[in-house]
Formats: C-alpha cells, structure tokens, sequence
C-alpha cells in the first residue's frame, strides 16, 4: 500500500510543522503549532518562561469491521500501521497520548468503555481507518463526557481508478461510516461529533485542525481542576464584575480559592535581599525604562519603584506558590499610607511577569476575564488584560488596552516601564507596563453573564496595527475591526459583554467557539456586514 511506502515522507515534510512546537519545551519559542502558524509564522521570542508546559491526555482508538480480517489477508495489520501514523502525529503535539488500539464489533465497544472513563482524558481522537458499523461507537458516544473527535484521513488523494481494487477502497474508506456515527450520536442525545477530514499525507488544512484540537485539548485539561485565586472585592461599583464562585466550578470544572491580602504582607516579610536584587535584575532585562514625553504623571523609572516593584513582584511569586494557585484575580485598596496599601498597589510589574509566565493575573477582581485570559494562554496566543479606550475617528481603529495586567511574551518589541505619580481611578503610585501587543491578527473573548446568571463568551477579531499609543504608562493597541470601528463597537455592546476581556494573537474566533460548545456555554462571534 501507497501510504506505507510514505510514512517516511511524511515525517520528513511535516517536519516545521512540529519542531517548532517541539521546541516550545525548551523555553526557546512560544508554542507554534500549524493551527496558530497558519495565522502568523512570525511568533515573538519567549522573554518569560512558563512556569509549567502545556499539556493534555488524548486518547486515540481506531474502527474498522471485524468481517474484513477473513476476507482480506494483512488489512487489520495494515490499517493499525496507519493508526500509529496518527498516534505519532498527535504526540507531537507535546500532549500525552494513550492508543486504545482497534476495535471492531459491539463487545470491544463495550469492553473499551470503562478504559477510556479510568484514563482521565482531556479529549477522545476516534480514528476511522475504514469502515466500520456504528455499534463500535454508539455505546461510547453515550457514556462519555469527554469531547470525541472523528479522525478520517484516508492515505491516498485519489484512487488510481485503472488498478483499483476492493481492498484499496478499504484502506482508504475513512469516510464511509462517519454519517452512519454522527447520526447515531444525535440518536444518543448527542451533538454530532466534529470532523477532521482530508488525507493523512501532505494536507496541511487537516493538519491545522488536528494541531487546533490538541490546543483545546490543553485548555480543557487546565481549566478543568485548576486553582484560581481571589482576594479582596470588585472595584466599587462595577455591577459587571460580580459573579458566584460556585459558578465557575459548575461551568469550567476550576475552584476559586479565597485567600487574604494579609498574606502578601506577611510573605513580603520574608523576602531576601539577593532575591530582590534577582528579580530587579530579571525585570531590567526584560523592560525598558525610556524618559517620559508627554504625559505629566509619568516619570522615568524610579530607583525606589524598581526596588518597590521587585520586592512585590518576589511576594506574589511566594504568595502564588503558597497557595498552589494557577491564576489570581484581586482588588484591595487597605489603609492610606500603610504598608500593605503600598504593595496590593504594586502589583503590576509581577502581574506581567506572571502573566507572560502562563499565570493569568486580573486587577479589579475580574475572575471572568482570569478564566479568558487562562483559555487564551493554554491556546499559546497571550492573553492581555484589555479594555476599550478612546476612539479614532480620523483612522478608524480604537485604542485596546488597561493599566496592568499584560501578556509581556506578546509585545511588539520591547515593553516599557514607566514611574506613576498616581495610578488614575485609583489609590497609590508606582511602576507602571507599557507596551502595544504584536502587530497583525487579534482576538478578543470577554466572558459575560446573562440575566439568567449564565456564562456567555463575546468574542471578536481585528487587527493590531502599526502607529503610536498614548506613553501614560500603560498598554494600548491600535485595534482596527470590520466593517468599521463604530460598526463593530455598536454591534460589540450589543451581546452584553463585560468591559473587560482577554486580548491575543491570530485570528481564533471560531476554537474559541468551539471551547464554549464543549463547555455548553453560550458564544457568539461578533461578526457586523
């Protein structure tokens, strides 16, 4: 058979498509796998390394009809080599993989069940390597709450239809039974599986699909257990802000652990000089510290900012570890000229080097906004804390951006720290991170609530484009959208977003939709003609 002639061939052209992602591992790059590659090959070097890889637990098992073994000698041994194919491709992706192997008939179904249930999985590839009757799947589709994906990438473009043969068409009928699975599946109560569909050699369409499958796989395997922490109070008074924590857990499967502003400052006690001057160090080399030009309450960086900043930067790193926390979200203003006012307002600098690290941090206790910008980062396309500023009505775009915090591994050159004599709306003084993200394709998610205290993901695209952002200090971006900027911005408010929302890289509308079907939570993409 043609397609075990090219297993070779095809290691050898995927190749760029994987070592990239391989590399990831090392701290080298950020993740590029073909589905976000296909956005923008240029991916920005990785200033702040991840404090923990991205991963998932994927099962794969293949289908076939046990009724083909006697009949045509080789062909179940031939069509699991072509399983292994996909196995290593999926492997490649820096996941976990467990191959579950061939099954054939109503008992291995049966008998598969409770395999895949034990193996905490994250998502299900179920291969269709040539036909195979819907009782190999119907039992699975049932019982599981685990995403299943069908996988049908035949060997062949085409037939060679002048030395064709009945058992070519069975090695390359991957097809075949997928409407026979998907309307069993919906017969189940069941949502139609998604479909990966194209050829297994030289396709990079389907290998996009099944890299952006694995990406989900990475986010459903954070979100689900993960450990968000939460002190302090909405700001007063953003009604948009509040929501239940309880929720959170029922939705996205994460806990929300309810900690104390007390403990910064306890650790902050702790902290050690060499670890302060190890952390100043770390932020020089990642930061610029320009003069100021315009704004009159910013200042070059201070020396007792940066010392500030440092000192801080090291208590939330304990704090973040003490509490075994996988994300913080957290306003508190404490007394007027106290110790603990001065670092809950110093927050920013460690906010952004958490957050670059794979940290997601949110000022003004947005939690919401914490879960978008985890689901950004697990995609491995940033996640900055946003909010939309001033208009352009001379150029048509809109300014997007906040005060902190930011996804430093997704600047466009080299972020900025600026001294504040004041942080505006707000209590305190100190540094402040200034940068606009990557020039090119932008996405943006804001989780809201709807008036029946359900989760619901806004979700837009536009372009970050080239030009100059106010120097106050804080992040902005030039965010260009279609039709037009106030087209968009109208239609935008109209899904009942919160203010704030994450802000990533490339273009991700439609997997971010596809983690809200997962998750049975209402999207919508927001798309103005």
């Amino acid at each position: 058979m043609k397609y075990l002639a090219n297993r070779n061939r095809y290691i050898g052209t995927s190749r760029r498509n994987f070592l990239v992602g391989i590399s990831a591992a090392t701290g080298g790059l950020l993740l590029a796998t073909p589905s976000l590659l296909a956005a923008d090959e240029k991916r920005p070097q990785v200033r702040i390394p991840r404090r923990k890889p991205r991963t998932a637990n994927i099962g794969v098992f293949g289908v076939g009809h046990y009724t083909y073994w006697s009949q045509f000698e080789g062909l179940k041994d031939e069509l699991i080599d072509k399983m292994d194919v996909l196995v290593k491709r999926v492997k490649a992706q820096d996941v976990k993989v467990t191959n579950f192997g061939l099954i054939d008939n109503a008992q291995g179904a049966f008998e598969l069940l409770p395999k895949l249930k034990a193996a905490n999985l994250d998502l299900i590839f179920c291969d269709m390597v040539t036909y195979a009757t819907s009782s190999t799947f119907g039992i699975l589709i049932r019982e599981l709450d685990v995403p299943i994906v069908l996988v049908a990438l035949q060997p062949l473009k085409a037939l060679d239809y002048s030395k064709a043969s009945t058992r070519i068409q069975l090695a390359n009928d991957d097809y075949c039974s997928v409407p026979e699975f998907t309307g069993v599946a919906v017969r189940m109560g069941k949502k139609a599986p998604p479909l990966i569909l194209g050829t297994l050699y030289d396709d990079p369409k389907a290998e996009a699909e099944l890299a952006e499958w694995c990406n989900i796989a990475k986010v459903l395997h954070d979100l689900h257990g993960a450990r968000i922490g939460h002190f302090g109070h909405v700001l007063e008074s953003m009604l948009d802000m509040h929501s239940d924590p309880t929720a959170f857990t029922a939705a996205f499967g994460c806990h929300i652990v309810q900690t104390e502003a007390d403990d910064l400052l306890r650790l902050h006690h702790t902290v050690k000089p060499g670890e302060i001057e190890d952390k100043k160090e770390q932020i020089l080399k990642v930061f610029d510290t320009p003069d100021p030009k315009s704004d009159p309450i910013t200042r070059k960086l201070t020396d007792e900012d940066l010392q500030l900043a440092a000192h801080v930067a090291v208590t939330l790193d304990k704090f973040v570890e003490e509490k075994k926390l996988d994300g913080l979200a957290y306003y508190y203003e404490a007394q007027p000229e106290s110790e603990l006012r001065r670092i809950v307002t110093n927050l920013i600098v460690g906010n952004s080097l958490l957050t670059g690290a794979g940290f997601p941090m949110c000022g003004e206790s947005d939690l919401k906004t914490c879960i978008a910008m985890l689901i950004f980062d697990r995609l491995d396309v940033g996640g900055s804390f946003a909010e939309f500023h001033p208009v352009d009505f001379q150029e048509g775009f809109v300014l997007v951006g906040h005060d902190g915090p930011h996804h430093i591994n997704i600047a466009e050159g080299k972020p900025v720290l600026r001294s504040l004599l004041k942080y505006h709306g707000k209590p305190g003084s100190g540094a402040g991170v200034e940068f606009k993200i990557k020039e090119g394709p932008i996405t943006m998610l804001s989780i809201s609530l709807t008036a029946q205290g359900k989760f619901k993901f806004v979700i837009g695209e536009g372009e970050s484009v080239r030009g100059p952002i106010p120097p106050t200090g804080n992040t902005n971006t030039r965010g260009f959208f279609k039709p037009d900027v106030r087209t968009f911005l109208k239609a935008w408010c109209a899904e009942g977003p919160t203010h704030h929302f994450a802000l990533g890289i490339g273009h991700h509308a439609k997997t971010i939709k596809k983690i809200a079907d997962i998750l049975g939570v209402e999207s919508v993409i927001v798309n103005p003609q």
